[in-house]
């Protein structure tokens, strides 16, 4: 057996390695990680979590929990069920008594489950959950009611679901020793109630010492976090298992309280997130022995399509109608319903529990909820992408760009990109500006990108990167910092900084906080402007085996031709870098800015019109 330390830092290379695999082929990372915990747990023999952690296993695994319910929670804000109250009401509600009670008669007819605990599984795996949910949505990118249903019913589900779970655990333990219901009963309000009581101070007590400046921005996240682990902590210590619902009211108290610095708190949790549920999983997978997957046999195969494709369908049927949504929306809402890391986590504590009592069948109860989690974290993660774009209900791919800016420069970019089906929007809180660029049919937003009204009402369909195409150095730096959260550093471009003939180096904006420089070195907003108001046309040019990018380059030996963007034959637009060198091809389209309209674009072997070329 390696040493503790060689385990510790082995789930962390193994959590890289799977994460890095998940990105590079596109799917969830849960998949990977699953699999890899099978695979150094019980085959290869590596990893032994309960002999690494011994009794702190599951204490740690209810911590990470609650640190990732409350970092979803802290992303449900009210605004994003308008019109979807009822449905997402419906889903947690009625439609999660469906699911369970489809999964409890599913387990006992197939699996001879006993009725009671039949009802604790479906109970346990009546839960999605935001472990499963926030990496899918980043792969399939439904559209945005799909999405905003999916996202609140992964995160309120999940404390639902525990609770749910932990009553029919009483409600089993109490009936199998003294036959009494009112224990269980008693214990559903008390958890009930202490959950909410807690969650709502410790969201009070966390969003007023933030709101005041009481903690220092260098202690904030760790504050957070330790006033987290306290809520759960406490909730769980005054009322057992009810401090999971305490953390999910406390993030969602923070997320719609005004004036609290959500954003501050969110990217440091999101990372520590991601930690946690990479390890989680592997630890996890690596406590089941694919042995016991198999013993469980056709029956729970029969399982699985009954909750997939019964279970599911009844649930968002019941909870869609009457509702907005369409056919094709209802029908990828009941295509997804991965089940996550608390399913696994308490499925796991009350199995080790249950086999101390003699209860039948309650060594099925982990290898059953773990097929129920691989099973539906691989067919999903490979339907569910395609399954969205078949049925019409999927983003676009986002491959357009954001232009912070709708000055003459932003025009004409936008214009040039738009005239290629490059997917643009352009904002700008100049009205006047604004309105000349939707006259010229481009789509646009009037507002300050980065007000808080943009993050609310900004539609970024097909919109992955952003161009900040503004007069002033200031204000693009501002956009390009704000929005590297959002699209990725990699994504985020604008001008080349104005300097003045002089002007000191300590004056200068610091290039950390911009975006990747646009086009060349001396090509900054004043330059391009003064350019294009006299008679440079930004125009389009095919390229061919006849005609590449050199003889582009040198066509004009008496004017300048400056290349702004090449497309390559599917159409994707990748923007001219100082810090990156393109080599376009034939085949590919080159988007650049010529100095003198009259002359020719190219010679006759390459002057054949390209579609919206100018």
């Amino acid at each position: 057996m390696p040493s503790p330390e060689l385990m510790l830092a082995g789930i962390g290379l193994t959590a890289m390695g799977a994460q890095w695999l998940a990105w590079r082929l596109r799917v969830p990372a849960i998949l990977f990680l699953l699999l890899a915990g099978i695979a150094v747990g019980p085959l290869a023999g590596w990893l032994d979590p309960d002999a690494l952690f011994g009794d702190l296993l599951f204490p740690l695994v209810s911590l990470s929990v609650a640190v990732i319910l409350f970092e979803g929670s802290l992303t449900l804000e009210f605004h994003q069920t308008r019109g979807l109250e009822r449905v997402v009401r419906r889903l947690v509600t009625g439609g999660t008594l469906i699911a369970w009670a489809v999964a409890a008669v599913a387990v006992h007819v197939f699996l001879d489950f006993p009725w009671d605990l039949a009802v604790l599984f479906g109970a346990i795996t009546a839960v999605t959950g935001p472990t499963v949910i926030a990496p899918l949505l980043k792969t399939v990118r439904p559209v945005a009611p799909v999405a905003h249903a999916l996202r609140w019913e992964g995160i309120l589900i999940d404390p639902i679901g525990a609770l749910l779970a932990v009553v029919s655990y009483d409600l089993m333990v109490a009936l199998r020793m003294t036959h009494e219901w009112s224990h269980a009963l008693w214990a559903f309000g008390a958890t009930l109630v202490v959950g909410l009581c807690v969650g709502v101070a410790a969201g009070w007590l966390l969003g007023t010492l933030l709101r005041r400046g009481w903690v220092p921005d260098s202690l904030i996240n760790l504050s957070v976090l330790a006033l987290v682990f306290g809520a759960f902590a406490l909730s769980n210590a005054l009322e057992h298992e009810s401090g999971l619902l305490a953390v999910t009211v406390m993030g969602i108290w923070l997320a719609n309280r005004p004036g609290v610095p959500v954003r501050d708190i969110l990217e440091f949790k999101e990372t520590l997130s991601q930690i946690l549920l990479s390890a989680l999983f592997i630890l996890l997978a690596a406590r089941v022995a694919p042995s016991q997957l198999f013993d469980l046999g056709w029956p729970a195969l029969a399982v699985l399509v009954v909750m997939l494709w019964v279970g599911r369908p009844l649930k968002v049927l019941f909870s869609t109608w009457g509702s907005g949504l369409n056919w094709r929306e209802r029908s990828l809402l009941a295509w997804i319903a991965p089940r996550g890391i608390v399913a696994a986590a308490v499925s796991a504590l009350f199995a080790l529990r249950l086999e101390k009592m003699d209860v039948p069948h309650a060594d099925r109860l982990l290898p059953m909820t773990f097929l129920l989690i691989i099973g539906t974290v691989i067919w999903q993660s490979l339907t569910a992408r395609p399954v969205a774009r078949l049925l019409k209900a999927a983003e676009p791919d986002r491959v357009g760009f954001l232009i912070a800016g709708a000055n003459p420069v932003a025009r004409a970019i936008g214009q040039a990109l738009h005239e290629q089906g490059v997917p643009v929007r352009l904002c700008d809180s100049d009205w006047y500006s604004l309105s000349l660029a939707r006259m010229m049919g481009l789509p646009t937003y009037h507002g300050n990108p980065v007000s808080e009204h943009a993050q609310r009402n900004l539609d970024t369909t097909g919109l992955g990167r952003l161009l900040a195409l503004g007069a002033r150095d200031e204000a693009n730096q501002v956009i390009t910092a704000r929005a590297r959260d959002e699209f990725g550093k990699r994504k985020v471009f604008s001008l080349p900084r104005s300097r003045d003939a002089g002007q000191a180096e300590k004056h200068l904006l610091d290039a950390a906080y911009r975006g990747r420089t646009l086009f060349a070195p001396d090509l900054g907003y004043w330059n391009l402007s003064a350019r294009l108001a006299a008679g440079a046309r930004i125009k389009a040019t095919r390229l061919s085996d006849s005609f590449d990018f050199a003889q582009f380059l040198a066509a004009r030996p008496d004017h300048a031709v400056i290349p702004l963007f090449a497309l390559n034959p599917k159409g994707y637009a990748q923007p001219f870098t100082l810090d990156q060198e393109l080599q376009p091809v034939a085949g590919w389209i080159i988007i650049g800015l010529h100095e003198d309209e009259t002359t020719e674009a190219a010679p006759s072997a390459a002057s054949a019109p390209v579609p919206g070329g100018s």
